[in-house]
């Protein structure tokens, strides 16, 4: 199983918040393989010197950049949080706290020393999951199986599933046409089935909540209407898996997941070049920093785009939007594309983090704005 704990929407949206003399934002590579976790350990353990040097460049207390230290070194040195690991790490520290999150995406290493976290590595995970659950249903027994970018599919045994139909609804079978009040021939055999999908959702209700990873449906008619007509779990995909899931393996439902993934991802991006093309005719898009800054700063920004790799140091007027750039790596400076990804996301717009080949003329980012400006 893929240990995930990705952050909602609400938890970043504080994240973005948060200010202190010293914030170390740290992402690197991590690996589901236990065996060979002492790798990802020992490239945090690079990467937390490089931010202690840059603390210590900066003059920080050296109260608070002990306290940093000895955090950071107690993370290094759990075994039992390294045992449970995904494909990246991030690890978000202050003086006084110590928040990380283990994500299903590939992430390049990267260290930032600033009074803010740089968060824009994290919207991929958010945004754009390679991670999904196939809910595969059919009379004959019900399966939920996890799919990771990289490793194989696994079955995810669930609390009070019901181990398929008849069971669900108290009978031997739910193609028994015998008369018994309404369950009776073909519409008595739906209001059955609807039983069993209503006690799949049951089930599933607990494992799911809080979650925001893609739910494929794998069914055959009649029960992939009847399912989808009862589901509860609003990130249902749209298109589902047209197999007979009682038949088809683990692996095979992944492979058949994965391409939905990827329809779902390229659907997005396609939208999103769409509406900035048609904008940018009405002087209400935009691929320059400096004026996304000012869109952001007024709350001018509706969608933004941003690379999720590339860092450019700087930093925003708190006041005028207006960027200052900066020439070298230092706790006097920050992300300036991760801060205006902050403010759109502070006034309502829709943030999604990429890779620059996703963006209208391979940018650093794409607005697509509320106004013109």
């Amino acid at each position: 199983m893929l240990y995930v704990d990705i952050p909602t929407l609400a938890e970043f949206r504080a994240l973005t918040s948060i200010r202190a003399d010293a914030c170390v934002s740290i992402y690197l590579p991590a690996t589901p393989h236990t065996q060979h976790a002492d790798a990802t350990r020992i490239e945090l353990g690079n990467l937390v010197r490089q931010a202690l040097q840059q603390l210590e460049a900066a003059g920080l207390d050296n109260r608070r950049h002990a306290a940093i230290a000895e955090q950071l070194a107690d993370l290094g040195e759990d075994d039992a949080f390294w045992r449970l690991q995904a494909h990246s790490l991030a690890v978000l520290c202050t003086p006084d706290s110590t928040k990380t999150f283990r994500l299903p995406n590939q992430l390049q290493p990267l260290v930032e020393v600033s009074d803010r976290f740089h968060l824009k590595p994290l919207l991929r995970a958010i945004t754009f999951p390679n991670h999904a659950f196939v809910l595969a249903v059919a009379e004959s027994g019900v399966r939920l199986v996890e799919v990771s970018a990289d490793l194989p599919a696994v079955e995810i045994p669930i609390a009070d599933m019901p181990k398929d139909a008849g069971s669900a609804t108290g009978r031997a079978s739910v193609n028994d046409r015998s008369p018994s009040g309404r369950i009776q021939g073909a519409e008595g055999q739906k209001v059955l089935l609807r039983q069993y999908a209503r006690s799949i959702d049951a089930a599933l209700r607990p494992f799911l909540a809080g979650r925001s990873t893609p739910l494929i449906l794998a069914a055959t008619e009649p029960l992939r209407a009847i399912y989808r007509s009862v589901a509860s779990y609003p990130g249902l995909a749209t298109d589902s898996i047209a197999v007979g899931p009682d038949t088809t393996s683990p692996a095979q439902l992944a492979a058949a997941a994965r391409s939905i993934l990827d329809g779902i991802y390229a659907q997005e991006i396609q939208a999103f070049a769409a509406l900035f093309q048609a904008r940018s005719g009405q002087g209400r898009a935009t691929s320059d920093v400096a004026q996304a800054a000012r869109a952001a700063t007024f709350g001018g920004v509706d969608t933004l785009l941003v690379d999720i790799d590339e860092v450019i140091l700087g930093t925003i007027d708190e006041e005028t939007g207006a960027v200052s750039f900066a020439t070298q790596e230092g706790a006097g400076s920050y992300g300036v594309v991760d801060e205006i990804a902050s403010r759109a996301l502070g006034t309502g717009a829709r943030v999604l983090g990429v890779r620059q080949a996703d963006i209208p003329g391979g940018k650093s980012l794409a607005a697509v704005l509320r106004y013109p400006m």
